[in-house]
């Protein structure tokens, strides 16, 4: 494998309406898939599921450049296209990825009011169609907001293994991503949680939420699932080799 191309650091066009960015963070083990190499590099209907991510951000014209965050001994992938960019400054968590990601995106060229659309490498199945939904709602969006699907199934509690309540499920909702907001209020939202190592961000929504704001729920897909346990592969490429 090829090391990594230099990441460039001429500033970007600056237009004169918000840009939108995607970040990827990739520097995660996925240890729960039980996979020998992190699992964002598996194979998935002929191809590592994070260039089946990568395609379906390739076609969204709006998406200025994309920012893989990969794990600083990452030498997995090499990227030759002018509109996506390695960085190898991912973290000991999710969030300090997309923190260093935000900060990255922000050195080379841009803004804090621009956006950026943070998604999880593993959900291989996200389509440009649900890309292009979240940016039309969430641009017009004074916060921004997520791709989330409303819970289907009766949701239980528990204790010591048996169902203690049936809870309401009728506003509850599964976060998806990508997620998308502005840079420069995410960065501020994760700085504001870094020295206490993160702690309650599950995703960029919740830091969002932890800094006082109300990120907006854009409906999403049932197939835009995360691959997460080894069951997961064969259902994803199952799904995309429906779709060829």
């Amino acid at each position: 494998m090829r090391p990594f191309p230099p990441l460039e650091t001429h500033p970007l066009t600056s237009d004169a309406s918000p840009r939108c960015f995607a970040l990827l963070p990739c520097a995660g083990s996925g240890s729960r898939a039980g996979t020998a190499q992190p699992k964002q590099y598996q194979e998935v209907d002929g191809m590592p599921m994070v260039l089946h991510t990568l395609a379906a951000f390739s076609a969204v014209a709006r998406i200025a450049q994309v920012l893989l965050v990969v794990a600083p001994d990452d030498r997995f992938l090499s990227i030759d296209h002018p509109d996506v960019r390695l960085r190898p400054c991912g973290g000991a968590s999710r969030a300090e990825s997309v923190r260093n990601g935000l900060t990255a995106l922000l050195e080379t060229g841009a803004l804090a009011t621009d956006w950026v659309l943070v998604h999880d490498a593993a959900r291989c199945l996200v389509t440009s169609e649900q890309i292009e939904s979240l940016i039309k709602v969430c641009a017009e969006d004074s916060v921004g907001g997520l791709l989330a699907l409303k819970l289907p199934d009766t949701l239980k509690a528990e204790s010591d293994g048996r169902v203690s309540a049936t809870l309401d499920r009728s506003d509850k909702w599964l976060a998806q991503t990508p997620q998308m907001f502005r840079i420069g209020p995410l960065l501020e939202a994760l700085q504001a949680q870094a020295a206490s190592g993160f702690a309650g961000v599950t995703d960029e929504a919740s830091a969002m939420e932890m800094a006082g704001f109300a990120p907006r729920l854009v409906p999403g897909s049932a197939q835009n699932f995360k691959v997460t346990y080894p069951e997961d592969f064969a259902l994803a490429e199952a799904i995309l080799r429906s779709r060829s």
